[in-house]
């Protein structure tokens, strides 16, 4: 019976485990991702103004803000979703997927889909995390389907 009790501890406590919300984490201290897109490298700037954790699945966020290259800027929403987490004493990593849809405002526009990689290091002492790098690598798609590109962006 004690075995039978503390299995079912065991288990309700799996189930209920829930994902910090790390929803502050995605818009980077009010700064814009920066990076590149397409073959020439053209610079892009990516700006995360509002993050959320999801309330039904608290591995996934939707965030809004607005991307700029050269002279456009187009606002977009969409979400990250982690998909896998590794703690380490010292460094944790989370994996994800993204996909973001900017307004639909004609041939510049469209949708950046791709993987995510959140580093950082734990400061025991001060229990913060110390060293976040946020690195986004995809693409980018127009709504019409004549530009394709791909996407590097990072947080430093």
């Amino acid at each position: 019976m004690k075995k039978l009790l503390l299995l079912l501890i065991l288990i309700s406590n799996i189930v209920l485990a829930q994902m910090p919300n790390i929803s502050t984490v995605w818009l980077n201290q009010s700064k814009p991702y920066t990076g590149t897109i397409g073959n020439e490298n053209e610079t892009i700037r990516l700006k995360i103004e509002l993050s959320e954790q999801n309330r039904k699945n608290d591995q996934e966020y939707f965030v809004s803000g607005y991307s700029v290259v050269e002279n456009n800027t187009s606002k977009y929403e969409g979400k990250l979703t982690i998909t896998k987490y590794k703690d380490g004493k010292k460094k944790g990593v989370v994996y994800g997927d993204y996909e973001l849809a900017e307004e639909n405002k004609g041939k510049h526009s469209g949708v950046f889909t791709g993987k995510f990689i959140y580093t950082f290091n734990w400061n025991k002492k001060t229990e913060k995390i110390e060293n976040p790098y946020i690195e986004l690598i995809g693409n980018w798609k127009s709504y019409d389907g004549t530009l394709n590109f791909k996407t590097k962006l990072k947080n430093q």
